[in-house]
């Protein structure tokens, strides 16, 4: 039988995705030999906490890992890759 979820946790499992999908379309904008190692990484990541019911910790996680993904996209933009 299918598991309904409520609206909140709807909208907190979109905020996820969104956020896998931007981190991957950050991921293409490194150096080749360094891509795969960076997907890899975000889909461990993603995957460690994949079972997560806790709604806080879930935002806090999302929260933190923008700050990560907002410093991996200033220095690949330092570096000049676009």
């Amino acid at each position: 039988m299918a598991q309904f979820m409520d609206l909140r946790a709807f909208i907190l499992r979109a905020r996820v995705l969104k956020f896998y999908r931007q981190a991957l379309r950050i991921t293409r904008r490194a150096p080749e030999h360094t891509r795969d190692e960076l997907r890899q990484t975000v889909r461990v990541e993603i995957e460690k906490n994949r079972h997560c019911d806790d709604k806080a910790k879930i935002r806090f996680l999302i929260s933190e890992g923008l700050q990560r993904l907002k410093g991996l996209d200033e220095m690949l933009d330092m570096t000049g890759r676009s």
